[in-house]
């Protein structure tokens, strides 16, 4: 009992760098993993063709969606669930891991309709070239229908962040990212008597790598989570507690689902110039989230600590951790800058990039990357209040940088008919969002933070 309860208070009595540090590491380096999987995915698609890598990238705001409701729905479970653990309320902690087991299923029913019904209509939307259009419905109906795997991963992962137990989601994650980037070439190009199944193998290994790596989570939940205890027999869905649960997730998936939509508008735009532009969109996304999925990292880390001192009334260890993580941000995001301005051609050739794609993506990535270090601070502040349960502050905020500043900015940039001025959409709407973060976070510091423990 006293060992139990030496755990269950690590986040409440150790030094807050060293407790940071050890709680998000396992999450950055698994993160990591993740992002790097997500590069080796699109290097292979990128050399069956252009057109697949093309294909690939538009299917990306449904990919995003899907994150945005399993990531978005698992953030509120954590900060819920690390908040009833910091207030000794362990029965109420037990009760919301159960019902987010619950949303985790109907959250899968959503796409598995989607992935049935909504993958033709989705890719017409976009474009008219049926080789494009032939690849993306092969990618993402696989992606939609076999999605189980990630919405169970997102739940169970985030029931062990809440109690500490990073080590184990780094385990889980890093696992099933290392399966997706073997049997990504495997799957593509047929290798070892496998038949080619060209972007339907990425699919394929895509939704294994999650599936092992759910079930590894389910597993080590049962087997080392002793703060929480499921017993599904016998549940009943609990109307007041996934109300509470989404008041802190809805925001968290609204703001990843605005991402969504702001990429297929985007998609949209660029696409009128050329397809290898969408391209080109496409790269800088998978090679950012190797510069944004550590810092994500670092916020999973960091959630359950500010909610458990938030609900043990612990306001120096709330504000330490807060400050700590815009440090570690920032540093992690001068990597990325320094990546981008000075080797971006290098970066871009990793995915076999064309003449015109070099063209076209060398500039891109050195404008948008000079907003990387605003963002550093807007995303660690976003997680803060989540944290805190003033989410739809960062809703807002979000709302208004993709909706609308970017996409306008990017809509009359594009009226110039040169490509290149719409990359200046995203430090400009970087630039809006951290005016709004400090906005807001005067506002809490006032209102929240400084009134904690009192």
């Amino acid at each position: 009992m006293e060992e139990t309860m030496v755990k269950e208070n690590k986040m409440g009595v150790l030094p807050v760098n060293k407790l940071l540090v050890t709680m998000s590491l396992p999450m950055m380096i698994s993160m990591l993993v993740q992002a790097l999987y997500n590069i080796v995915d699109s290097i292979f698609v990128a050399r069956i063709e252009e057109k697949a890598l093309t294909a690939v990238s538009l299917a990306f705001p449904i990919q995003t969606l899907m994150i945005a409701v399993g990531v978005g729905t698992a953030v509120g479970i954590n900060a819920l669930l690390s908040r009833f653990l910091g207030e000794k309320e362990f029965g109420k902690a037990d009760t919301v891991a159960k019902n987010g087991i619950f949303l985790a299923l109907l959250s899968y029913l959503l796409f598995l309709l989607i992935g049935i019904f909504g993958v033709n209509i989705f890719y017409a939307s976009q474009t008219t070239d049926a080789v494009i259009t032939g690849y993306g419905e092969q990618y993402l109906t696989i992606i939609c229908v076999a999605s189980l795997g990630i919405f169970m991963q997102s739940t169970f992962e985030k029931l062990l962040q809440s109690t500490g137990k990073t080590f184990y989601t780094m385990i889980t994650q890093g696992t099933g990212a290392i399966i997706n980037i073997i049997l990504d070439p495997i799957l593509i190009f047929g290798y070892f008597g496998m038949p080619e199944m060209g972007v339907a193998g990425a699919a394929v290994a895509t939704v294994i790598g999650q599936c092992v790596a759910a079930v590894m989570a389910v597993i080590m939940n049962i087997r080392v989570n002793e703060e929480i205890h499921i017993n599904m027999k016998g549940f009943r869905p609990d109307a007041k507690v996934i109300g509470q649960i989404y008041m802190i997730g809805v925001p968290s998936i609204i703001m990843q689902a605005i991402g969504s939509l702001m990429t297929y508008g985007m998609n949209r735009i660029l696409i009128a110039f050329t397809d290898t532009a969408t391209a080109v969109f496409g790269v800088y996304f998978k090679l950012q989230s190797f510069v944004f999925m550590p810092v994500f990292g670092l916020n999973n880390g960091m959630v359950p600590i500010l909610a458990y001192n938030y609900g043990a009334g612990s306001r120096e260890r709330v504000v330490k951790t807060y400050r700590l993580s815009v440090f570690y941000a920032v540093a992690i995001m001068s990597v990325g800058v320094v990546l981008m301005q000075c080797i971006p051609d290098r970066l871009l050739l990793l995915f076999d990039a064309s003449e015109m794609m070099l063209g076209i993506g060398v500039p891109a990535l050195r404008i948008i990357s000079t907003c990387f270090l605003v963002a550093a601070f807007c995303i660690v502040t976003g997680s803060l209040f989540q944290a805190l349960g003033y989410a739809w502050y960062s809703m807002i905020n979000s709302i208004c940088r993709q909706l609308v500043v970017l996409l306008p900015a990017a809509y009359l940039l594009a009226l110039t008919g040169k490509l290149q001025n719409v990359w200046w959409s995203f430090p400009i709407a970087e630039v809006m969002s951290a005016s709004v973060t400090v906005f807001f976070l005067v506002r809490m510091w006032k209102k929240v933070i400084v009134h904690i423990g009192e």
